[in-house]
């Protein structure tokens, strides 16, 4: 039983079938885990140890009578942005420390629908605000590969958790890199779909326009596994798009015959760390070896993906964070004298740095007089962006470069530095600005800190991304290392 965790979604999905453990073991194995890990890690906000174990029971009893759902008995997290029913949501913010959804996103629903087990809600940076983790009110996360160093934000506590095989999987949201950007970091495969592929629903909203959920996992195939349950309409998402949902799984060894990859020059210029680099050109030239065609695409207007989205994701955010107020739900301060100062106090006193400089950039930004220089301005940029992939991916079938500038950095190095700090995210923002699929995978170490290389797809071309990456995983191991504390 001690090895359990060293085994990948698929494999503990077909030890389960085989009879060759439960999945009460199995939850109390990764409890165990969690009990014994989290405390130096911190990535888990709340364990749901007692709810866990009812599923598991539940999911044994069905495995039992021949009646399995797909997915029945396997554990995952879900990151705390997501709405539980009966159990705490935070969202990493101290305005939500006291908050009991009434109710299941869409993403939690439907996982739980096929027998997946909940072990716990994982911590994250204040209302997903961040590429580091240091935001959130319950203190930073830290790397399972050095302690000393950021997991990425803002799913970082769902990264360290896969990371150290605190669970098999777990969910997460990506606004602009926050899944792929911890993925790199920690070693993992994180896929993030179209935007309005997963229902929105349920998932507390930072800029509706770009967030979406999507996961963190060992392996393409884990991921795949997960997205098939997870992809398809939901009419409570006014988001949501009606489009069938391919066999993710039956597709992953599609043969790679005739494959474009675009090489995203932008990518490689100044700022990417040198290892880095090198070894996302090593495996480039994999997929060469594999039969795919490298072509140099150029997107001029990349660079202003970061402007772009630093005044598109604060406007909405300003907009989305006005009914965190102290009326109906969350923090309300103490003796409040009006109502005015309740509303001031409540906000003043729930609210972290991080999501205070962004809701006064986006109120800023706007205002009267400064919607059109700024507001306005971001979303025709946006549009140019867009247009430049729609050119891309009419050469190439896929664009690739790397997900991260550097590896995993010090926790405190660049938190005083919030436009540092930004910068992390400069190869991830254009596929949320273009609403594109994308995913990172592990393809290397530098400085024994792991590197991701990112793999950016059309519209709803899911499968073939999860094809392409998988190809990668085939051939290579990078995805099967983990931290040695943790083994």
């Amino acid at each position: 039983m001690t090895e359990l965790h060293r085994l990948t979604l698929a494999e503990l999905n077909e030890g389960l079938r085989a009879r060759r453990f439960s999945s009460v073991e199995l939850a109390r194995h990764y409890l165990a885990r969690i009990e014994r890990f989290n405390p130096a890690l911190n990535a888990f906000i709340t364990v749901t140890g007692e709810q866990a174990l009812a599923a598991a029971r539940k999911a044994d009893e069905l495995i039992a009578d021949g009646e399995a759902l797909p997915l029945a008995g396997l554990p995952l997290v879900h990151k705390d942005i997501f709405c539980t029913d009966g159990v705490l949501t935070t969202c990493g913010s101290r305005i939500l420390s006291n908050f009991v959804a009434p109710y299941d996103a869409t993403v939690v629903e439907r996982l739980a629908e096929v027998g997946m087990v909940m072990l716990g809600k994982t911590n994250m940076d204040e209302f997903a605000m961040g590429s580091s983790n240091e935001n959130s009110w319950y203190g930073p996360v830290r790397n399972p590969w050095d302690p000393k160093k950021v997991p990425g934000g803002s799913s970082g506590g769902s990264a360290a958790a896969v990371a150290a095989r605190l669970t098999p999987a777990a969910t997460g949201t990506d606004t602009g890199g926050s899944i792929r950007q911890p993925a790199a970091l920690t070693g993992l495969t994180g896929f993030k779909p179209t935007y309005g592929r997963v229902s929105r629903y349920g998932m507390i909203a930072f800029a509706s326009s770009l967030d979406q959920a999507g996961v963190l996992t060992q392996t393409v195939r884990d991921a795949a596994m997960l997205l098939a349950h997870m992809a398809g309409f939901d009419p409570r998402d006014s988001t949501s798009v009606d489009t069938p949902v391919p066999d993710y799984v039956g597709g992953l060894d599609q043969p790679l015959a005739g494959l474009k990859v675009g090489l995203l020059q932008e990518f490689f210029e100044k700022g990417l760390e040198e290892e880095s680099g090198k070894l996302v050109r090593e495996a480039l030239r994999l997929y060469e070896k594999l039969g795919a065609k490298l072509v140099e695409v150029s997107l001029p207007n990349l660079p202003l993906s970061v402007p772009a989205y630093y005044v598109v994701a604060p406007a909405e955010c300003s907009s989305n964070l006005s009914r965190f107020d102290g009326v109906r739900f969350g923090l309300r301060c103490e003796n409040p004298t009006d109502l005015l100062d309740m509303y001031k106090r409540s906000r003043g006193e729930g609210f972290g740095d991080e999501v205070k400089r962004r809701i006064m950039t986006g109120t800023y930004v706007l205002s009267a007089g400064y919607y059109d220089a700024y507001y306005l301005r971001a979303q025709k940029v946006r549009r140019l962006i867009t247009d430049d992939f729609a050119r891309a991916f009419k050469e190439v079938d896929v664009l690739m470069g790397p997900t991260s500038p550097t590896p995993a950095f010090d926790i405190g190095a660049k938190v005083d530095d919030p436009v540092t700090m930004y910068l992390n995210d400069i190869y991830t923002i254009g596929a949320n600005l273009a609403g594109l699929p994308a995913t990172s995978v592990p393809c290397g170490l530098s400085g024994g800190l792991p590197v991701g290389l990112q793999i950016i797809g059309p519209h709803f071309a899911e499968a073939k991304l999860l094809n392409v990456a998988h190809w990668y995983q085939r051939e290579t191991q990078w995805h099967q290392q983990m931290p040695r504390a943790y083994e």
